[in-house]
């Protein structure tokens, strides 16, 4: 056993065995079969076949092939003896339109993948929104239009009504910073708008939604059922001023309305220049906020700003913020150009317990990309050996152990992601998956990671 490494490259460090050992994907990401048994079209299918939306014009038409491949990957989750699986359901799978009836064929397939789940001990963890709204609510002004959030909530309650008695944990949104500021202020993402005042309508009403959401499966779920969130709140660094107004769009937009029924000050007075605030209506707050049992973290790397340097004006993933500079910070980096730092993880759980000291926290998302190459070993079988990965994970882990030992009520970790998959407007070109999959022939191959993972989970100490 090595411990307190200061590198984080620990070994033999021990989990509880109440403690959750997952992976995860998203719907768009891996599932393909885009058009078939009457699934509506998303506004990622709209922006990824915008031409030089997404790097090398890739679409999520195929991805993975998950939809047609459900049984053999179900059989792959096993295989890893992962204790959890954290998916997520595409929203115009299950309301072509947005709003309406059910589509039975949608339901199915989730149906089919939770009853695969269950039959393999695997615990299933829902994600209600991993960003592909429906086309036709874009079309009637997506998450800057409030009734939008009303509609996810009519959605919330048919799949919960569907899966409620067999789902463990429910996560209303993934990332909604990432939906109103990659997809409404830098339009990085889809739907592709660049305008600081609708970004910060469309993080109001994906607030909204959550809270509506929430009061909706609670309706139709399991009592036994668990209700989350999953925000990737961002680590950071720099001189005072500069991170609290950075932190105030990347992180205290939502974490204030969600989890203490308020809006902070200093980012109403920040943002005051770009909008009134008046698409917050009597009453919103208390719809926002409402009690959860789990709260979702993604962690991947930090940031290291510097002094304002002058007049904030563009749109950005942070709006009001881009005078600030963003400093470049030592390696090493994954393919994303991410540096890779596991302490960031343990200030986020440490800072995020001190602030809600009564809400459990869970990893939802942690992982790296990097240029995996497969090989042919002497017997002819096909070998990913990404040692840089494996080291990713050895340290992160390291940092949830650590924040174990701290006291922190940490209760799992959710490798992303299972498979290479579609990086959104990166395309096929960044691989975090555990698993290769040859986006050709569509065959899987168990990288060194996910073989290093499956003795983790079985063994329930780091190797």
């Amino acid at each position: 056993m090595t411990v307190d490494n200061p590198d984080y490259r620990d070994s033999g460090l021990r989990f509880p065995d109440e403690f959750v050992l997952g992976s995860a994907t998203a719907a768009y990401q891996i599932e393909g079969a885009v058009d078939e048994d009457g699934r509506g079209a998303s506004i990622w299918d709209t922006f990824s076949h915008t031409p030089g939306a997404v790097q090398n014009g890739d679409t999520g038409d195929v991805a993975d092939d998950h939809y047609h491949r459900l049984e053999s990957d179900l059989d792959l989750i096993a295989s890893l003896g992962l204790d959890a699986y954290r998916f997520s359901i595409a929203w115009p799978r299950i309301q072509p339109t947005g709003r309406g009836p059910a589509n039975p064929a949608g339901l199915a397939f989730y149906k089919r993948l939770v009853d695969g789940l269950l039959q393999r001990g695997v615990t299933p963890v829902a994600t209600l929104y991993h960003w592909d709204l429906p086309q036709a609510l874009e079309d009637e002004g997506g998450w800057r239009n409030r009734q939008t959030a009303y509609a996810f909530a009519d959605y919330a309650r048919i799949v919960g009504g569907a899966l409620g008695d067999r789902v463990a944990v429910w996560t209303t949104l993934n990332e909604p910073w990432c939906s109103a500021f990659l997809g409404h202020g830098s339009g990085e993402h889809a739907p592709g708008w660049q305008d600081n005042a609708e970004a910060l309508t469309a993080a109001h009403h994906l607030n909204l939604a959550h809270g509506l959401g929430v009061s909706a499966l609670r309706e139709v779920i399991s009592a036994t059922a668990q209700i989350s969130v999953t925000h990737n709140l961002h680590v950071i660094r720099g001189d005072a001023e500069s991170v609290r107004r950075i932190e105030a769009v990347g992180n205290r937009i939502f974490t204030g309305p969600m989890l203490h029924g308020a809006y902070p000050a200093d980012l109403l007075a920040d943002t005051l220049p770009l909008t009134d605030w008046s698409f917050v209506k009597p009453g919103d707050l208390e719809l926002i906020h409402q009690p959860i049992d789990v709260l979702g973290i993604n962690y991947y790397n930090t940031t290291l700003v510097g002094p304002a340097a002058g007049a904030a004006s563009r749109a950005s993933a942070f709006p009001g913020t881009d005078d600030i500079p963003r400093l470049d910070q030592p390696g090493p980096f994954t393919e994303m150009d991410w540096n890779i730092e596991p302490s960031g993880l343990l200030q986020l759980l440490a800072a995020t317990h001190a602030e809600f000291p009564d809400l459990p926290l869970m990893i939802t998302e942690s992982g790296a990309a990097f240029d995996d190459v497969a090989t042919v070993d002497d017997h002819g079988v096909s070998r990913v050996h990404d040692a840089d990965r494996v080291d990713y994970l050895r340290r992160h882990f390291t940092a949830a152990h650590r924040a174990l030992q701290a006291g922190i009520d940490l209760r799992g970790y959710f490798v992303w992601s299972l498979m290479d998959n579609f990086e959104w407007a990166y395309g096929y070109s960044k691989r975090f998956g555990i698993v290769r999959v040859d986006y050709e022939t569509q065959e899987r191959t168990l990288k060194d990671s996910a073989l290093w993972y499956r003795e983790l989970i079985a063994e329930r100490r780091i190797p």
